[in-house]
């Protein structure tokens, strides 16, 4: 489900936090699927309980999780998070575009790549 990279510069609560909101926002994990326990995802994954600890806090902080004292972790409705996250990539293609045009770039070269991609 998860995997690290041990060579990657970000921590590795950095790491475990974009996989699974990556895997949240494909559908991997449904809403209101329940996530492993802190204990046993560190165990699985040879760290610390403390980094899986701080990677969860920071999906709640962000909205991609919930928790329910006594029984866990659990995937948030992701409706919205999709939105915000297309949102984003707009943007981001918005600042791309601009800048390609600015070095020449065509708006016929960017869509005739965009849709060998």
């Amino acid at each position: 489900m998860i995997v690290l990279d041990l060579k990657d510069a970000r921590p590795l609560y950095e790491q475990v936090v974009e996989r699974f909101k990556h895997l949240i926002l494909c559908g991997a994990l449904p809403e209101d699927e329940k996530l492993p326990s802190v204990r046993n995802l560190a165990m699985e994954l040879s760290i610390n309980p403390n980094t899986i600890q701080k990677a969860y806090g920071e999906l709640e902080r962000q909205g991609f999780i919930y928790t329910v004292k006594g029984r866990g972790n659990f995937v948030s409705p992701n409706g919205s998070l999709k939105e915000a996250k297309k949102a984003e990539l707009k943007q981001q293609l918005s600042e791309l575009v601009s800048e390609g045009e600015s070095i020449g770039f065509t708006r016929k070269e960017m869509i005739q790549y965009i849709e060998n991609v």
